[in-house]
């Protein structure tokens, strides 16, 4: 089932002109702030159970807001002293060795379960800033 959405353009236009640039990309950028604390949230939920050191949620980290492909965007990313970044895509999807570990799956379920949570948080931060 696909959803076609019109006037997109013309309403993001319209609040640009009625509130201008810098402050419709301070509310995007709260908006955005709020929606990834809520995905990591969820991402940390995930990894909790199998996580035996703890490492690799501690060392789940966001950017700041920036712009890629014409949109504002969070990276999600794993940055700390025990290089967890390295491994986190074992953890993921697995290995030939050991095809099934006991994470395997974690981010994209994550993503799943925080979905409808991250919108209502995008629509709350901008339903405050206007």
């Amino acid at each position: 089932m696909s959803v076609e959405v019109n006037g997109l353009d013309r309403l993001l236009k319209d609040l640009e002109n009625r509130f201008g640039q810098e402050q419709m990309q301070r509310i995007s950028d709260k908006a955005l702030n709020d929606a990834a604390d809520v995905y990591v949230r969820e991402l940390k939920s995930q990894f909790k159970p199998w996580a035996d050191t703890g490492a690799s949620i501690e060392e789940i980290t966001l950017s700041k807001p920036y712009w890629e492909n014409g949109a504002r965007t969070i990276k999600v990313y794993w940055k700390g002293p025990n290089d967890r970044y390295r491994i986190i895509h074992l953890n993921e999807f697995g290995t030939v060795k050991n095809p099934n570990p006991d994470g395997k799956g974690a981010i994209a379920r994550s993503l799943r379960n925080s979905e409808k949570a991250y919108h209502n948080a995008i629509r709350r931060a901008v339903e405050r800033g206007m």
